[in-house]
Order: C-alpha cells, then structure tokens, then sequence
C-alpha cells in the first residue's frame, strides 16, 4: 500500500479470505479439461469485470486492480499479480467496468473515472483534454445541463463497449458518450466528449443497461398499458404474461411509442480534424492486439483501409434518401449502402443482385444460410446496414472468411465511397455485380435503405411495416408520461407498488441499440438502429438482467429463463439457430433454474440452482481443444480482427455444466469478458452462505412452480368460457378472486426472488437485516393471509369438486400436468386440487427455518440477530395461523356437506366458518319444553338458534357471554346478552359449559380483532366498537347502528340511520342519544331536512345546540326535553345569513317569554323588552331606523297603555297608545323649542294626529315645570337592567352544574369545568397551536377555596382572562354571549343614542351579575368595592423596607376585575353611542380644536395664559437640539402630546387614566430644565399649559372619551390624584367649548 504507483496485489500474502475468491480461466477448451485458476489476494472481491484482454478488480475497502494486456500503458499484467490503481486509492470504489479497451469506475459519491484508449472519445473529455489513451483514472463529470442552474448528476452504473461507454443515474436515466450509433443519441457529430441524456429513454425507468462491442442492452419498467382490453384478455395478458415468445409476437400489435428511427439524416460530415482518429494512419499494434492510440474503427464518414502496406483515410459523405455526391459536386446514381465492391463476384449479372435484394426485403427475418467452415455470416447479413447506419464503420464488419494475411482493402467507385460489410461475399464480386446493375437504376432515387434495387412501391411499403421503420416527429413527443405508475399488465386489483416499495418491478422491456449485423439487437433483422428500441418478444417475460457478448445478447427472467439472441458462429446462445434476430429461450435440463449470466466475445457462462443448494456454472461457447500454436494464432486472429466472430470448429449444442464449479465453493457471480471466465464464490462460514443460497434457490424454485401453476392450469381454467355454468355464480366470483390472489402472491414471491438474486450478487456488501422478508414482513403477511383466505372460500362453497371436473375436460390429454404441479407432494391416485392450492402456505414453514438458521450465525446481543429471531417469529405464527385457518376450511366443508338442505344452504357463506354445534343435544335453551328441538351452531361470526324450520341469527360482534355461577340446582348455564333480548343456554356437563363458553369467547374475541387464542371465561371485552340493526319494536325498529356498545347496550359514540331517513351521529349512554350528537330529519313537505347539532340527554334534544330548519330557520340556544328553553336566537327567513328578523332572548317551552331583542329587518324596527307566550308583552323599547325612540307598555302584542315616544328632533309625546304608533287619549306634546301641546290625542304618530287641547309657549325667564319634566323623561319605562338577559346567565350556572344562581356545589363546579375543557380538546380538531396551549392550562383547577390576596389576585386575573379566551370554558361562553346579545341590541337599528343610558346601565348588570359567578367560584373574592389584605410575608417585608407599605391597600371591584374582559369587545357599539350623544359637543368643540390649532406655539402659549418660564426654549430633533423660534409649530411639550394621544386606543377607563397620568408625567419631565427641583404644580400654572397638550393632541372625540370615562371609572379613584387629573381633562374639554373664555 506504501507503493502508491505500481504494486501488485499479492506482495502481501497473509491468510487468504473466506468470502469473494476470485477464480478466472480461459473459456475455450473441453469442460473436463478445463482447470480454473484461484487468484490469492489479502482482501475479498467484491466485483470483478473483463474487457477483450483486460480486467480490473474491486476488492473490499474500495481498492480497484488491474491485470490482462494494459495497451495504453504497454503493460502486460498477470491476473495472479493485478496492479495497484494507485490514483483512486483516496476514492472509496463501490463499481467497476471493462470496456473494449478501456476501464471505468464508479465512487462512492457518484463520480466516474475513465482510463485507457480514447481514441473514439470512450473515455470522455477529461482534465487532459482530448488524448488518445489515458494511463490513469481520470474523473468524468456528468452534468445535466437541462436543470436550473446545471446540476452534477449521480451515476449508480456503468457500462462499457469498445468505442461507447454508458452510465446509470440515480434518478434511473442513461447518459452516453464516445462514438457510434450504439450510444442512442440523436447527433451527427462523433465522437461525443462529453456525456449526453439519451433522450428517447428520458423520463423511463432504466434499470439495467449492458453494451455490446457496438450494441447496447437496457431494461426499462414498462409503462401503463395504452388501449383499454377486454376482462378476459386483461387477465391473460396482465396475470398470465408467461406464453412463448411466438405467441406474444402474434398477440402484440406493433407500437410506434416503442420504436425509433433507423437513423438521422446526415447532410454533411465533420472533416477529419474533429477526431483525432483521422489524423494519421492507424498504429502497430501492441501485444494486446490493439493499436497503441487508436480504436479499431473510424470517424463518422471516414473508411481507412490498407492496400499494398499503406494506409489511407477517405472522406465520406452519405446521405441517407439523397443522391451520392460525387468528388466534383455531381450527383451520381446510388450504390447499395452496407456493400463494397470486390473482384470475384459469385452473381453474374444485376438481376441475382435484384432478385436477392427483393428477396431479403420482403422476408428479413426467415433467411438462413448454411456457411462452410471459412464462412462466419448467415446470408441474412447480406442486409445489414451496419455501416451506413454506424457512425464508426471500420474493419470490424470484415468477416473471417477473409484471411488473416491478405490485406484489407476498400475502393471507391466514381468517387463514391462505399462502406464495408459482413457479407461473406468477395468484394470484388460485389462490385462487378454493382456495376452490371448500375445501368439500369440509372437515375432512380429510392428512401429504401436495403430495397435500393427495387422497381415500384410494394416492396418499399412491406420494408416501412417492419419494425423499426423510420417514423417522424421527436422521440419525446411519441414517448408516454413518466409520471405514471409502472403498472402495465397488472389487473385493476392488483397489489399496489408502495406496498411493495423497494422490491424489484417484473414488468419490464428490453430496449436495444446500436450496430445489427448479427441480429444481436433482438428485433427480427439485421439492421443498425441509432436510438433505443423496444425489443417486443421480451415485453411481458419480466427481463430482471440483461447481458451483452461481442456480437451476441442473453436476458434473463424472472423465471429463471435464459433468451439469446444474435451471432451464434460458436455456439454462445445455447442452441443450434444461426444467426437468430429475435430472443430465443435456452433449453435447460430438467430443474436448473438460471438466476445469473454473462457473456464473453464468443462464450455465454450461466449460475443455476441445481439438485443441491450449491449453484452450478453451464457453459455455452466453443469446446474445441487447441495447441499453443494454434491458440496463439487464433489469438492474433481475434486482435487483427476484433468486430467479426470465428466460427468454432466445435461448441455446444445446449450449455453444458461445468464439472469443476462444485470444488470452488458457493458462486455469488459470474464475468465473462473476451475470451476469459471468472466468478466470485464464497466459503460456507457458519452456514451463513448456505442458508442465503438455500433461501434463495428456494423462493425462484417456488416462483417457477407459482409460474406454472398459472400458466399451465389458471389460465386455461379461467379462459374457459365453461367456467363459469360449470362453477356457479357464488363459486366463479370466488374463483375469480382466488385467481387474483394467487398472482399478487405469484408476483410477490417473483419479486421477492429477484431481489434475493440481487442480494446474492452483492452478498458480501449486502446487509442482512435488508432481506425483503425483514423489511416487507408485512406485505407479506397481508398477501399470504388475503391467499389463503381466498383458497378456503373457495373450498367451503364446494368449489374445488367442480373445478377438478372442469380442469380435467380443459386439459384433455394434458392431464399430466396436474401430476407434474403434484409432483413435490408425492401424491399417489387422483390429483387434489385443494393440496395443489394450499402448497404455497408450506413456504411459511422455510422462511422461519432459514431465519432461524441465519440467526445462529450471529451473536444473540447484536442488531441481525434481534431482526431475524423476530422475523422468525412472525413467520412460524403466520404458518400455524394459516395452517389453524385451513383445517377449518375443511372441517366447514364436510359440516355442509354432512347437513345439506335449504335450511342450511341459507347460512351458507364463503366466510362463515363452523367453530362448534349441538346436535348431540349438548346444550339446550333453559326452560326449553319436553319435546322442543333446539340446535346452536357457532360459527365465526355469528351464533344460530335453529328451532325445527327456523332460526334466530345473532351477530358475534355484538353478543355478550357471561358464565353462570353454579347453584343448588346443578344447572351448568350460560349467559347471552344481545342487543334486543337476552337469554340462558343450558349445558349438559361442565365439561360442555366449558368448552362451549371457551368457543363462544374465542369467537367473539376473534370477530373483535383479538388474537383468536380464546379468552377466560367472562373476560371478554364489555366495551366494543360493532354494527347492529334492530328488529324489534321500539325507537330504533329497523335502524342501523354503527358504533360502541357497553354491556349490550348503546354506549360511546355511533351512528344510527333509520329507513325513513332519519339519521343521527353522536354519543349515546345507556342505550339511548346522550352527550353531543349531529341529526338529520327529513321534511317531506319542503323536500329538505332540519339539522341539529348540539347536546342530548335521555334520547331527546337538551341543552345547548344549534336547530337549522328546512324552512330556512335557524336556532341557536338552549332546549330542553326537545323544546326550545332558555337562551336561545332565532333567525327567520329566506336567506340564513341575511335573515328578514332575528330574535335572541328568553324562551320557555318552545315559545317566546320573558326579556328579549326583535330585530324586524323588513320594516326596520328592533323591539327591547318583555315577551309573553310568543308576544310582545310587558315594559319594552323600540326604535325605528327613522330615529323614532318609543318606550312604554304592550299587550297582546301591541303598544297598550301609557307610553313616551320621541322623534329624531327631539319632539316628544307621552300619552295613552291603543295599538301600534296610534294615539288615543290624554297626553303631552313637547316641541324641540320648548313649546308645549297638552290636551286629548287621537291618530297614527306617522299619519297625522288630531289634538284637542292646550298650546303652551312658556317665557324664557319662567323655571321648568318638573312635572312636565318627569312625564316626558326617557327611561321611565325601560326594563331595568338587572331583569335583562338573565337567561344567559342561567345557563352559565348551569354549565357549570348549579340548579340556580349561587345553588351548587363548587367543587363539582370545578369538575364540571375541567370535563368540558377535555372534552373540547378532543373533540375539535381544528384548533390552532395556542388554542391546545391555552386550553392545557385551563385543565388544570387552580387553587379556589384559600382567601383571596394580593400575591394570589394575579393568578385569578391570569386565568380569567385565558378562561375569557375560549369558548369552550364556560366563563367563555358567557363572555361571548354577553357580546352577541349587546350587539344585537345597540348594532344597526339599536344604534340610537337615548340608548345611551340603557347600554350603560347593561354593562354594569353584565359585571354584577358576572362578579357574582366569579366570587362562587372563588369564594374567598370580597364584595364589590371589598379589600383585599395584603399577604403575610409581603407585608412584614414591607415593614422591614419602609413604612409607606403599611399604608398600600387593594381595593377589589367588579369594573377593575371584569371589565378589561368584556369592555374590548363591547366597546364598538358603546363608544358608537358615546359619539352620538355628544355629536353636538364634539362638533363645537373640534371646530375650536382646528381654529386654535393654526397658531404657532409660542402664540398658543401666550394665548393661552401659559407663564414664560414654563415655554420650552430648545426642541429635540433625531438626538439634535434645534432652538424654539417664534415660528415653530407643534415643537412644544410633543412627548405630552404623543402620550395623550394614546387615550384613543385603550378601552377600559383605568387604562385610559394610567395615559392621562403618563401625559402629566411627560409635562413635568420636559419643565424640569426649567423648574427647581422641588416645585410642586398648583392649578392655576398647570391648567394652561395642559390645556395647550389638549389642544395639540387633536383627539377628535374627546367628549365621547370624557363621559366613557366618567360613567364607568372606578369610585375609589375619583377623589385621588388620577380623578384630580381626570377632571383636569375633563374641565379643558370644557374650556375649550366655551370660546368666549379662551
């Protein structure tokens, strides 16, 4: 490791590893002669990969060697001693991969390293530029250049050919660089540096990709199916996809998503200075067999060639469907593209030439030719157009029937270069033919690339249907989205992917492309394609791996089934076809299963599972035995002439085995590469490597018998149109479902063996506790149990008799078969279909043992043992789960057919399951009659009565057995309770009570999703969540509950629907509809249900909830035993949000009584007061939107009675009402200029009045007459406020438990609240963050019952106001309430301001009242106006600190307590009324506010009557002081007046005096330059000057804010400092009003 450049890998030899050995030898010879040779190394192996006479070598710790013939190096390493890759010992290596003749690796960021040739750009453009070979691993970076900035993209897989390298994205897409049509990028530029997207595989699913010498392989996941199929055809296709290729080919249609243009049209090719290839003549050739610095090829459009020892490079230019270009520019007549000229020719005229072009044009794909042994082509190659569509032809379309030592040459015809072939035909027999049919095509163009002779249109046109016909428009515009799922060929019901996440998808395509001469792309000719084309025959027989050979490729499925296509010169695809163009499936022996290949230049090497867990190598390829000299001159043979195969004098037939793999161990995977073998083995330490093996071999073993199972019995079973008359109507849908069961489980085990398969390849590296029977346990639980639940249906409906009836009469002759899926059960006599079926569940049993044999390996403390003894346990309890579930599949099938009849025949379902019976008279109803018969039959989900021909059916779900305690009378009962009766079973013997109550309780706890062991006896759940549907008479007769039960009855939350629509949702206690619940009743005669949603209690509506009727009404408020009672608002008409009245008050048995608000929108009045039996009745107000204010009495509904009414001018009229605004009797009339009208009035108050009587116009000098004054004083007729709304307040004691106010029990109180507040949490589910927050805290109860102090007072002002917050504590109802009803009152309408002293005479009864709940809830609150004492530890503190303490008290009232609750949210309306009532004032008052504001301030000040020595004399701007000039303007006292400003954005009037104190604290602040230190303010200085700030401050509704603050401050303030300085402000207002004064 120290010799960082050159060292080999065994100059260390320390004890050899027991995991990844290397074995390598070379493929050519007899197998029983072979003799693999062991490569020693100090570390395991993870990867080994071969190129033509290279190889490299990734060994644990990321460490890469290389070893073979290192041309770019002019090394030549032994593999027994690899060399060092010294530059990547910093990178951690986690891929390797050999091309041709160069090398790649790949780290463990996703960063790719190229070395050796470069001469075709395989390498990529590295930091040292364009150079022909790279000694040492250069990085390669792979930018997506279409994203947003460009991103670097993460390979995951390499791929190397000869001249083209390939790499795998993350994001599964392809990138590609260096030269060729094998590269599927569409460009005409070669080489390509730089890795580019290959576009036509963007946005597809790669998964896999492998290359060829010059064709590249890739599995892509299928896409969606694109045509909607028949059920039938579905179901073949997508759960039976394995039928031969034939069939396939003849089933699928040709789809031109799938297929790509044959090529682009290259108008004009590079010069020769774009590749450096074309700067000279080729090079010698080094030991490898390669030239030092070039590729065995040429640029795009270029043909070097040598004749007579010189070297020559030509320029070509091709068009393809364009007339050749001659060297002068004009155009010649075309030659065959893919043709050269050649002396000896075996046609002898153009007509063969013809007749043979027509001939492979109409049948590609049927014409073979036998060759001899110099031979190495089929005639089919003749078509080829490998070198018109390559973007490289060069010496490799030579063919061995040339000789090794005659020259290579190639000649131009007119100046038309032509391109070499793989025709075995001498080229100069070739050209003379041309020559000959050159005059007669003379002239004529043709688009055909291989049908150039042909005369008319119909061969032209068979060419175009082929596969691969050219088709236009962009790959990306024909190619289907990629967002879809991969799910084609899957049933609807088929298993999703995310269940599966992480396994391998079988459904796969292979696309090729790239170079065709030897039909090695797979479609069905020989012809190049320059994009990736989906190669059909394989769509459908889930491809999991591909591999490419030199001129030859191998897929492998799923099922453990090898296809091989192409060159075939020695034996290398494994039969005896040659050439073959389409995939053709390896002939195995009997019982190998393939799980891994790779192919080599000539060989094909296989791993299979064979008789025994150890895998075996098979063999495909040339056996022949040479000497030294002649390998050594079949050597140079294959490095002179790389592209074109040798034909083997001797290959097998079919793979052979190789004897030898057994002695080196257990084989993880095998390399092929050139003409050398190597594979990876392991040591079988601890049996770990076998049981993964075993495991392994197992599940594809399995996986092939599920195959064919389906292919051979399923399918033809369900195809059958007899199928469904042969099985009955219950038993083909059961069939059906069996069928679909069968291929999830069918596709989950394949997928679960290609990932084991996966894991076996990277075993060392692998993570055990990353087996997919540990990470998707599960999926696969779920899969088996949904299997074999579908199997026992099956079985117990008696399907299985008529199915083997009809699969006998389906397979005629082949009931062989049916034996062969039997043959692993060693079955004698007839076939049983229902062993056949059940087989799978035997697998369960191999999961638990392997695990458990896996566990061994490990110690019991670590990670990997924990994870396989748990997966063990899962799966060994799955089997006997499953293995308990079909024995009572069966024993329910012999109970129906031992007791057929139609009485049985009506309980008889797929599901139902018989658990135990009494027909030996073993139990027997108690009280039952001599001579009655009583049977019970428990069967999994319900319990059966059968009394002679009827029978009682009780569900299991929702049945409670209770064992009866034995008394005197030696009965052994058992006790049934069930939701509409109950009843005793008596049993025969203790013994039966035992067993039967042991079986019920089972049964029961199984259908509640119990483990199903069997509970004790009486210990089954009480409480439980099942669906019922009552029967019998009462409420719920034919209603459907689904919800909790207690015991037998309703209890816990549940739905319940009855048949005429009814529908309720909620809780229920004890039977019947308690606690919150939402209902729906239908109204037959509006079309449209009422809803309610709301409280419950005894089954009827009670308490608080909200009723929507059908005719557009809406209630909301309290009932009570199904009325409307209590608080309650009502909004009627057509539109709910826009409703044309609304009343909120008092209701008492479903009608309107006692204190509430009308808001009657049509005619725009709002009725206040009383109401009697849905009248208005009693003391009321109503004001109109005219601004008419009455109060007075009603009766019956009308104004009756004495009454004030007063216009919006202040004209008033208090007199004697007979109905609604009509006058009738004695009454005063006041006018709003004093005038007095007083007499007998009669007449409607908006018509006209007819006045009999007295007009008086008293002097201005004569004092008021005080009873006049009082008759027309409003208020007089108002409700008191302490009556009003006290409906609400009810209902807040009662939520919080109390029959009345102060009635109750605090701490339930307490209790009732903590209820409410938990119940609220779970209940509601869209509360935000700080909603769960502040609803936590109020669960908590704080501490309520200690006397009330000044430390504690806090913590009740905390709580009140987080209590305030929500509406779920009842304090917070109540508040929320309390804003909803003064809303109503004072908002719109109500907006008048003689309702100034009622909204404030409310407020006051709001915290009354609501102080006294408080002071119930905490009892140790004082009264009203009450003090608190201070806390003994703060006063003795404070006694110690100073004697002022002593004096500080706390004075407790409703308004300081309360009011900052409730004033915020009431003050809109208030404050509204404030303004309204002194609209005149404030006027007067504002006008003087702007007059006197257009003064400077030393003006104003001396105005004002402000002494000099109190002006300020400097001003502070932004921390600069600025002198005060004449002037200046609002530069005076500014901190005052800002501060005073603030008044207007508080609300309560403690607040609202703390900014009137602040403002005078400012004002003494700013005169302190100016003032001794102990001057004291007297009211004569400070009056001016604060009335100076008053004025600055500009507070428009000053007067509003003055009479708010006075009606509503505390009394203990108003006679200290802070009422002095109120009445300051208050006495400015005023001053300010009087004009004459200022």
């Amino acid at each position: 490791m120290e010799n960082k450049e050159e060292s080999p890998a065994d100059e260390q030899a320390p004890t050899p590893p027991e995991r990844g050995l290397l074995h390598t030898w070379q493929s050519a010879g007899p197998p029983t002669q072979l003799c693999p040779g062991r490569v020693l190394l100090a570390r395991p192996v993870l990867q080994v990969a071969l190129g033509e006479h290279h190889g490299l070598l990734l060994t644990q710790g990321g460490q890469v060697y290389s070893f073979g013939e290192l041309s770019w190096r002019d090394l030549s390493v032994p593999v027994s001693a690899p060399l060092l890759e010294a530059s990547l010992m910093e990178r951690v290596v986690v891929r390797v991969a050999a091309g041709g003749f160069h090398c790649g690796a790949l780290s463990e960021q996703g960063n790719v390293y190229m070395w050796g040739e470069n001469t075709a750009g395989q390498c990529g453009l590295t930091e040292r530029d364009t150079v022909t070979n790279i000694t040492e691993p250069c990085p390669v970076t792979v930018v997506d250049s279409e994203a947003v900035p460009p991103a670097g993209v993460r390979v995951v897989d390499l791929a190397l050919g000869r001249e083209h390298s390939l790499a795998l994205s993350a994001q599964n897409e392809l990138w590609a660089w260096g030269s060729g049509c094998q590269l599927g990028l569409v460009t005409s530029t070669f080489p390509v540096w730089r890795p580019k997207k290959v576009e036509h595989l963007a946005g597809r699913h790669v998964i896999q990709v492998a290359c060829g010498a010059y064709h590249s392989l890739a599995v892509v996941r299928s896409l969606p199916a694109q045509k909607t199929q028949n059920p039938s055809e579905k179901r073949e296709r997508g759960q039976s996809p394995h039928y031969s290729v034939t069939e396939r080919e003849e089933q699928l249609a040709v789809d031109a998503g799938h297929y790509c243009p044959l090529g682009v049209e290259l108008s004009e090719f590079m010069t020769g200075e774009s590749s450096p290839r074309r700067r000279g003549p080729r090079r010698r050739l080094h030991p490898g067999g390669r030239s030092a610095g070039s590729s065995p090829g040429s640029a795009t459009g270029s043909c070097p060639y040598s004749e007579d020892g010189k070297s020559y490079t030509k320029q070509t230019n091709l068009t393809f469907g364009h007339p050749l270009i001659e060297t002068d520019g004009s155009p010649k007549s075309h030659r065959p593209l893919g043709w050269r000229a050649n002396k000896n020719s075996v046609f002898s005229d153009g007509t063969e030439i013809n007749n043979l072009l027509q001939e492979l044009s109409s049948q590609p794909l049927d014409i073979h030719q036998s060759t001899g042994p110099g031979d190495t082509d089929s005639l089919s190659s003749y078509t080829s157009d490998d070198s018109c569509v390559s973007s490289t032809p060069s010496t490799d379309v030579l063919t061995s029937s040339y000789k090794e030592d005659s020259p290579i040459k190639g000649q131009s015809n007119n100046g038309v270069a032509v391109a070499y072939s793989s025709s075995p035909v001498c080229l100069e027999e070739v050209r003379l033919c041309l020559e000959a049919e050159k005059q007669a095509l003379q002239g004529q163009k043709s688009t055909s690339l291989t049908n150039i002779n042909q005369k008319g249109t119909p061969a032209a046109s068979r060419r175009r249907s082929l596969p691969g016909t050219p088709t236009r428009g962009s790959p990306q515009r024909r190619r289907p989205c990629a967002c879809r799922p991969s799910s084609a060929g899957r049933t609807q019901a088929a298993t999703p992917e995310d269940a599966g996440a992480g396994l391998p998808s079988l459904e796969t395509e292979v696309w090729s492309w790239g170079r065709g001469s030897e039909g090695q792309l797979g479609h069905g000719d020989q012809l190049a394609r320059l994009q990736p084309l989906c190669i059909k025959p394989l769509t459908g027989e889930e491809v999991i791996k591909v591999a490419a050979g030199s001129h030859h490729s191998l897929a492998l499925t799923a099922h453990c089934q090898v296809y091989s296509w192409g060159s075939n010169m020695c034996g290398q695809l494994g039969h005896v076809n040659s050439p073959v163009t389409v995939p053709q499936q390896i002939k195995l022996s009997g019982g190998l299963r393939v799980w891994d290949l790779s192919a080599g230049q000539s060989h094909s090497l296989l791993l299979a599972d064979g008789d025994c867990v150890q895998p075996v190598l098979l063999y495909c390829g040339q056996q022949q035995e040479q000497t030294s000299a002649q390998s050594e001159k079949s050597q140079q043979g294959q490095r002179s002439c790389q592209r074109s195969p040798n034909r083997a004098e001797s290959y097998t037939v079919r793979p052979s085995l190789l004897p030898f793999c057994m002695e080196m161990g257990y084989i993880s995977s095998v390399c092929s590469g050139g003409q050398r073998c190597a594979v990876l083995a392991d040591q079988n330490v601890m049996g770990f490597i076998s049981a993964i093996h075993e495991l392994a071999s197992r599940e594809r073993h399995f996986y092939c018998w599920l195959s064919s199972a389906k292919q051979l019995l399923l399918t033809p079973l369900r195809n059958k149109e007899s199928v469904c008359p042969s099985l009955g109507e219950p038993c083909t849908h059961l069939f059906f479902s069996l069928c679909e069961s069968f291929v999830r489980l069918s596709v989950l085990i394949g997928r679960h063996s290609t990932s084991l398969s996966y894991f076996l390849l990277e075993v060392q590296s692998s993570d055990v506790t990353a087996l997919p029977l540990l990470t998707h346990t599960e999926h696969f639980m779920d899969i088996y149990k949904e299997y074999c639940s579908s199997v026992g249906n099956f079985e117990v409906m008696g399907g299985f008799r008529s199915l083997h009836k009809l699969a006998l009469e389906c397979l005629g002759s082949q009931q062989t078969v049916l034996a062969q899926l039997c043959a692993d059960q060693s079955l004698g006599g007839d076939v049983d279909l229902v062993s056949v079926f059940y087989r799978p569940l035997q697998q369960l049993h191999q999961y638990s043992r392997v695990m458990l044999k896996l566990a061994a390996c490990f110690d019991v403390l670590t990670a990997e043992y924990q994870f396989l003894h748990e997966g063990c346990t899962h799966f060994d309890s799955l089997s006997l789960s499953l293995l308990r579930k079909k024995k009572e599949a069966e024993s329910t099938f012999l109970f129906w057919k031992s007791h057929s009849g139609k009485t049985t025949e009506v309980l008889r379902l797929p599901q139902r399951r018989v658990v135990c019976e009494s027909s030996n008279r073993s139990l027997t109803l108690q009280n039952a009659g001599r001579f009655s018969n009583h049977w019970f039959i428990l069967f999994n989900d319900t319990l059966v009565h059968t009394q002679f021909s009827t029978h009682h059916i009780y569900p299991l779900s929702c049945l409670w057995v209770k064992p009866v305690t034995e008394d005197s009378s030696g009965h052994y009962a058992i006790k049934i309770t069930c939701p509409e009766e109950s009843f005793t079973l008596v049993a025969s013997t203790p013994q039966e009570k035992n067993k039967w109550l042991r079986s019920l309780n089972q049964a029961v706890d199984q259908v509640l999703g119990g483990a199903g062991q069997g509970s004790s006896p009486g210990l089954t759940a009480m409480s439980r969540t099942a669906p019922y549907t009552f029967t019998g008479e009462g409420c719920f007769k034919d209603a459907q509950y689904t919800g909790a039960w207690l015991a037998g009855r309703l209890h816990g939350r549940g739905t319940m629907k009855w048949p005429d629509g009814r529908t309720y949702r909620g809780n229920f206690k004890k039977g019947q509809e308690e606690g919150y619940g939402e209902c729906l009743i239908p109204n037959k005669v509006l079309n449209k249900p009422d809803s309610y949603q709301g409280q419950w209690r005894d089954g009827k509506i009670h308490g608080f909830g909200k009723y929507k009727y059908a005719s557009g009404e809406v209630y909301e408020g309290c009932f009570c035993d199904g009325q409307r009672h209590g608080y309650g608002m009502l909004s009627s008409g057509k539109l709910a949000k826009n409703s044309s009245s609304v009343f909120i008050g008092q209701w008492v048995h479903d009608g309107k009584s006692g204190y509430g608000v009308y808001d009657d929108m049509t005619r725009g009045e709002k009725y206040m007061g009383l109401w009697l039996d849905e009248q208005r009745h009693g003391n009321a107000v109503v004001v109109t939107q005219c601004g008419v204010y009455y109060e007075g009495t009603f009766k019956d509904n009308k104004m009756c009675g004495p009454g004030l009414l007063v216009s919006d001018d202040d004209t008033a009229l208090h007199g004697e009402f007979s109905d609604d605004w009509i006058v009738n009797g004695k009454g005063v009339l006041s006018l709003a200029n004093g005038d007095c009208l007083e007499g007998q009035f009669s007449g409607e108050w908006t018509s006209g009045l007819k006045v009999v009587g007295t007009y008086t116009k008293p002097p201005p000098e004569e004092p008021e007459n005080k009873e006049r004054s009082s008759l027309l004083k409003v208020g007089q007729y108002v409700v008191p406020a302490a009556q009003r709304w006290l409906c609400v307040f009810d209902e807040c004691w009662s939520r919080l438990g109390c029959e009345a106010p102060g009635k109750g029990e605090r701490a339930a109180a307490w209790d009732n609240i903590a209820v409410t507040i938990t119940t609220a949490r779970r209940q509601s589910i869209d509360l935000t963050r700080s909603q769960s927050k502040v609803l936590e805290c109020l669960e908590l109860i704080p501490q309520h019952g200690d006397p009330v102090t000044t430390a504690n007072y806090d913590n009740i002002r905390r709580y009140l106001s987080k209590a305030c917050e929500t509406p779920h504590h009842p304090l917070g109802w109540l508040v929320e309430t309390l804003v909803t009803v003064y809303r109503m009152t004072y908002v719109g309408v109500g907006s008048n301001r003689r309702l100034l002293r009622q909204a404030v005479q409310e407020l006051l009864a709001f915290l009354t009242h609501f102080y006294s709940i408080i002071r119930f809830l905490y009892p140790g609150l004082p009264e009203d106006g009450g003090i608190i004492p201070d806390s003994p530890s703060s006063a003795s503190e404070g006694k110690h600190n100073s004697n002022i303490a002593e004096h500080v008290v706390m004075v407790v009232s409703c308004s300081s307590l309360l009011l900052p609750q409730l004033l915020p949210r009431l003050y809109p309306p208030l404050f509204t009324l404030y303004c309204l009532q002194q609209e005149q004032e404030e006027a007067l008052y504002w006008e003087r506010v702007l007059r006197l504001n257009k003064q400077p301030d030393q003006s104003l000040l001396s105005f004002l009557g402000v002494q000099e020595k109190f002006w300020p004399v400097w001003m502070s701007i932004l921390g600069d002081k600025k002198q005060i000039v004449s002037s200046s303007k609002d530069a005076c006292f500014v901190s005052a007046v800002e501060t005073l400003q603030l008044i207007s954005t508080t609300f309560t009037p403690s607040d609202k005096l703390l900014i009137i104190q602040r403002t005078f604290e400012e004002m003494t602040q700013e005169g302190k330059p100016v003032l001794d230190g102990n001057f004291l303010w007297c009211m004569d200085d400070l009056l001016p000057l604060f009335l100076y700030v008053v004025l600055r401050a500009r507070i428009k509704s000053l007067g509003a804010e003055v009479s708010l603050i006075e009606d509503l401050m505390d009394l203990n303030v108003q006679h200290g400092e802070m009422g002095l300085m109120f009445t300051t402000l208050k006495a400015c207002y005023m001053q300010i009003q009087q004009e004459s004064a200022i």
